[in-house]
């Protein structure tokens, strides 16, 4: 899961205008959201969030992100202005509806960033349109949910179902915050504190919303890793991370051909909001094809593909 406050206004130093777009696939209303920055240095960038995500909604991330790069961010089917979208929807609906939506935008090279929910997504379009995807950034990722984790999901369900907030926000932060170690995460408490206030305060709208999002990752199986992506990828996550934990990042990572995988120091599953600076600064090392290994808040670089070439 993934969540950020709302970003404020871009100064006109670091971009021009966001154009909003409104698009339609399948029938289900969906959203996208462009933001030039003043010099591109590489080709245009994609944000794909997680749970609760909006397009307008990556704060500091994209604001740093705009430095180097034009920066698309999408409300899909079932996220932000789309309506809600049936859990008998997977995640290749999701991915058509992102690649329809980036085919409106006239993009035809771009580099991908998913984050929490939005890797699966990110993944299945890098498979379905290898020609589109230029590099892609995993954050936060797994090949499929852990038996104990999908017990823990139904049971958030069940507290929002039965109006039970208190404990459906409790629950549902406990994914997102290590709290075993959030002294040692950046803005650990400021994070934790910001989450619960968003997860008691929801809309009917985003129950149900939340309801058959979270729905779709039980029904379906997300990923499918018998069809690696071809393109370099870069797998990150918090070095704290109990939901998406390292390992599990590292063997989404080893299912790619041309993939690393690295822990970013002092964060958790929260990482772009915990440490925005530093993830932006290593997405653009990546996608600039500059050296990982040396990066300080990186504990190690790995190569979890059996290429040699360096990103």
């Amino acid at each position: 899961m993934s969540l950020m406050p709302p970003a404020p206004a871009i100064p006109n130093t670091r971009a021009r205008s966001a154009v909003v777009s409104r698009h339609e696939w399948e029938g289900y209303r969906c959203e996208s959201r462009l933001v030039p920055a003043v010099s591109p240095r590489i080709a245009p960038l994609v944000l794909v969030g997680g749970a609760f995500q909006t397009k307008e909604s990556w704060g500091r991330l994209e604001r740093e992100l705009l430095a180097h790069v034009d920066v698309f961010t999408v409300d899909l089917p079932g996220w932000g202005a789309g309506n809600v979208l049936p859990d008998r929807h997977g995640a290749d609906f999701l991915a058509d509806a992102l690649g329809h939506m980036i085919d409106e935008a006239g993009l035809t090279s771009v580099h991908l960033v998913g984050g929490s929910y939005g890797t699966a997504i990110a993944y299945r379009l890098a498979q379905r349109r290898p020609e589109l995807v230029a590099k892609m950034v995993l954050v936060g990722t797994m090949t499929s949910i852990p038996g104990h984790a999908r017990v823990a999901m139904r049971r958030t369900l069940d507290l929002l179902v039965e109006g039970r907030m208190e404990e459906f926000a409790q629950e549902t932060v406990a994914f997102m915050v290590n709290a075993d170690r959030i002294d040692s995460v950046a803005a650990g408490t400021r994070v934790r504190r910001f989450l619960m206030r968003r997860m008691l305060n929801l809309s009917d709208e985003d129950v149900e919303k939340h309801l058959s999002n979270t729905m779709r990752l039980l029904r379906h199986e997300m990923l499918d890793t018998s069809r690696p992506p071809g393109m370099p990828v870069l797998v990150a996550t918090g070095e704290h991370d109990a939901f998406t934990t390292p390992e599990l990042c590292r063997a989404l990572a080893a299912t790619c051909s041309d993939s690393w995988f690295t822990r970013v120091a002092d964060a958790d599953h929260m990482l772009p909001l915990e440490r925005p600076v530093e993830l932006a600064d290593l997405i653009t090392h990546f996608l600039m094809g500059e050296p990982l290994e040396q990066l300080s808040y990186c504990r190690g670089v790995e190569r979890t593909s059996p290429l040699c070439a360096t990103p």
